[in-house]
């Protein structure tokens, strides 16, 4: 029976259907456990920690990096899980080692116990553009060779292939989305967009500092990419990549620009390389995202500004009540991509 089946034998008989979205803490995570319940889902967010503010659905804390896939089969199975959306990994701020374990080792973990299942869920796995490594100005396809130059790339790439070979060996019911830069309301402040917000969004912010900003790339909104998630839930493909992004590049160095014009701030930005520094990972990066029109029926709706607007609010939010948390808690924040 496959996942659309399952779903709509639950809505025929009352119950809602079942999601599981592990990372549910972090940037992409909060966006998807969100656009879930809003669409009738019963969700289950999984994360290291719980949210300091409980969300509508239930949270379940677990360390999916280190935990069995016994362990992970058990709760998959008490949630009678139809669809699990792993949105978990990590990006910033941590070594080789950790992306190995959070980004291909976990992924390992998850995708036996899924198989371990006997009413098999549809897994979503939530890739990157970085996996293709620097791409052709033509614009990546799903057919472009995966050649990543970075750590994180490398690790990505190994847990998405763990999902498609299971997927096409019939063990998981399972595809794959690369996702290209996210932005939006929320954007982690150690990423370029969320930096230059936080510090557009400061009290007396002075002139910014950034490596030069020389190249082009893709960008996408994490709500956008929500709408993808959810499409892929019901789409009937299985071992495929699927390309999400906004379909375009767009040069780093305008839409720094275009953040401080919103934000009404002229603020100075000063580009400096890094004494002994890398150049950019991909100075051209534009996903085509045909085949994600033809398998999920999915593009995306929101504008750049947009998203813009929306990660400058928030910033401001999260400015006015910073000095708050701090004086509240003594325990050291987690910015990780999984929470």
């Amino acid at each position: 029976m496959s996942v659309i089946d399952r779903t709509a034998d639950g809505e025929r008989g009352g119950a809602a259907p079942s999601v599981v979205v592990l990372g549910a803490t972090g940037f992409v995570g909060r966006h998807l456990c969100a656009a879930f319940a809003a669409a009738g889902w019963a969700v289950t967010g999984v994360a290291r920690g719980t949210p300091a503010v409980p969300p509508p659905y239930r949270t379940v804390a677990l360390d999916l990096v280190r935990a069995a896939p016994e362990r992970i089969t058990r709760l998959l199975a008490e949630c009678g899980a139809q669809v699990v959306v792993n949105a978990a990994g990590a990006v910033w701020g941590v070594g080789e080692d950790e992306m190995a374990l959070a980004n291909t080792v976990l992924v390992r973990r998850l995708v036996a116990a899924v198989a371990a299942l006997p009413d098999r869920p549809r897994l979503v796995q939530l890739g990157s553009v970085h996996e293709y490594g620097p791409g052709p100005r033509r614009g990546i396809t799903e057919d472009t060779p995966a050649r990543p130059v970075t750590p994180y790339g490398r690790s990505k790439l190994a847990g998405g292939l763990a999902v498609l070979e299971a997927a096409r060996a019939g063990r998981v019911d399972g595809l794959v989305l690369r996702v290209s830069n996210v932005s939006g309301p929320g954007t982690d402040p150690v990423s370029l967009l969320g930096r230059v917000a936080r510090h557009l969004t400061a009290a007396s912010p002075g002139a910014l500092r950034l490596a030069p900003l020389l190249a082009h790339r893709d960008f996408v909104d994490v709500r956008d990419v929500a709408d993808a998630v959810l499409a892929a839930a019901g789409s009937p493909a299985t071992g495929r990549v699927v390309n999400i992004g906004g379909g375009r590049a767009v040069p780093v160095r305008d839409l720094v620009t275009r953040l401080t014009e919103l934000a009404g701030r002229g603020t100075e930005i000063v580009e400096a390389p890094a004494p002994g520094g890398r150049p950019p990972e991909a100075e051209w990066q534009r996903m085509d995202i045909g085949l994600a029109r033809t398998l999920l029926g999915w593009r995306p709706r929101r504008s750049l500004d947009d998203s813009l607007r929306d990660l400058l609010a928030e910033a401001r939010t999260a400015a006015r009540l910073r000095p708050v948390v701090q004086c509240r808690s003594s325990r050291p924040g987690h910015h990780g991509r999984d929470g």
